[in-house]
């Protein structure tokens, strides 16, 4: 008797649900990384990613592609108010009621902004409530010691400059004790802070391959997997040439390293932008 009782419930039960799982419209949205973007499809993403992630959609349309200057503090209207903005609008005409964020390097640390302060700005309440979960590939979140070298002008700043850009606000930013300060006071889902109000998975890049006798090196641009393997001597061993694997899960949950789904072959921090070793499928299938 009792277990017909409870058979009935959840028969109707699942009728009620059923109409708003229904009604559910599902999109993802793709933040950048350091940059002023003004084409990030073409300049960041490409399409072959974006095509290809956007597939596990059940309406593939529903996809949005963000155009900001995160090369400013997150906070700053051209960083977070402008992510805002494009969000609230993509929300608002295709009607999104469930949104995957797909987010790349200090991309993480703006969305982390507007998760992490609801208050700061009238259209963050509404983002944050539609937002599903947060796929940060290679995140930023305790910033890096190329941040610190560049800043400081000694002589890699300008070897690093194709990577970070010269002595912007967000490289400023990104240096080790300048992350460490935001994470204690304004951002959520470090050690020790309050967690995120919607998961923030990562993905981490361990390593960078640029060998010319490796056809994989050559996946995100072998010329930036050079130079990504040479930055890389400067940041501990487990790095994606950019980042520490330290700072890529120094925020919200580790869900996946590179050794998880790409067998022998590292994912640096080009690579992780990128349709390389089934990268693009996993995030497909998530979305």
């Amino acid at each position: 008797m009792r277990s017909t009782v409870l058979c009935s419930f959840v028969a109707c039960l699942a009728v009620l649900v059923a109409p708003a799982v229904a009604r559910a419209n599902v999109g993802v949205a793709f933040v950048h990384g350091t940059g002023k973007q003004t084409n990030a499809l073409a300049d960041y993403w490409t399409p072959a990613f974006v095509d290809s992630v956007r597939q596990g959609l059940p309406n593939p349309a529903n996809y949005v592609v963000i155009n900001c200057d995160f090369e400013q503090y997150m906070w700053d209207p051209e960083a977070a108010g402008c992510l805002a903005g494009q969000l609230t609008s993509f929300i608002n005409t295709k009607k999104i009621t469930s949104m995957v964020v797909i987010t790349h390097s200090n991309g993480g640390n703006v969305v982390r902004w507007i998760l992490s302060n609801p208050t700061y700005d009238s259209r963050y309440p509404k983002i944050i409530n539609t937002i599903r979960w947060v796929d940060a590939l290679a995140p930023s979140s305790l910033g890096t010691p190329l941040a610190d070298a560049t800043v400081s002008g000694n002589t890699f700043e300008q070897s690093l400059g194709w990577l970070l850009g010269y002595k912007s606000e967000a490289v400023t930013m990104q240096q080790t004790s300048h992350m460490a300060f935001y994470n204690k006071n304004y951002l959520y889902g470090t050690a020790g802070r309050p967690a995120l109000p919607r998961d923030f998975w990562a993905v981490v890049g361990t390593d960078v391959d640029s060998s010319p006798f490796d056809s994989d090196s050559y996946c995100g641009g072998y010329s930036l997997n050079v130079g990504l393997e040479t930055t890389q001597n400067w940041l501990d061993d487990c790095s994606d040439g950019f980042l520490e694997c330290t700072s890529q899960g120094g925020a919200g949950y580790v869900w996946l390293y590179d050794s998880d789904f790409a067998g022998d072959e590292p994912l640096s921090h080009a690579q992780s932008r990128r349709n390389c070793f089934g990268l693009d499928v996993i995030l497909r299938n998530d979305v």
